[in-house]
């Protein structure tokens, strides 16, 4: 089971021992993220404790992309449940058909019932 980070004081530092790196603990939130849920760039934001870092945490799934791991990065949208990333899919209709693939019901390209199935990083993982 992957270690959860419990706040953002608790950020892994890199190699210097100076600074975390911000994708990898995105990377780490978002795989987290259960299967038939969904959350928000700014809502990953606010629980790594940068909440004006949400164009960031885009930045981090549209690197995901290149990750050795394996990040469901179709679970992240924008705050009111659009697929705005789906361009940096290898398919501009992968981002939906794997959300779809999961149960989760869309209707021009935004998420059907966003708020019940917000998964809110801050309340999941026990910050």
């Amino acid at each position: 089971m992957r270690k959860k980070i419990k706040s953002s004081d608790e950020l892994p530092l890199n190699h210097s021992g100076k600074e975390y790196n911000f994708f990898e603990n995105v990377f780490d939130v978002v795989l987290q993220i259960p299967k038939g849920r969904v959350t928000s760039y700014g809502a990953i934001a606010q629980y790594l404790g940068t909440k004006m870092s949400a164009r960031m945490v885009g930045w981090a799934m549209n690197a995901s992309h290149q990750s050795s791991k394996k990040i469901p990065a179709h679970r992240v949208v924008n705050r009111n449940g659009m697929l705005t990333g789906k361009h940096h899919f290898a398919t501009p209709t992968l981002m939906e058909e794997l959300l779809k693939k999961e149960g989760i019901a869309v209707k021009d390209d935004t998420v059907v019932d966003f708020k019940k199935i917000f998964w809110n990083p801050k309340e999941s993982l026990n910050v």
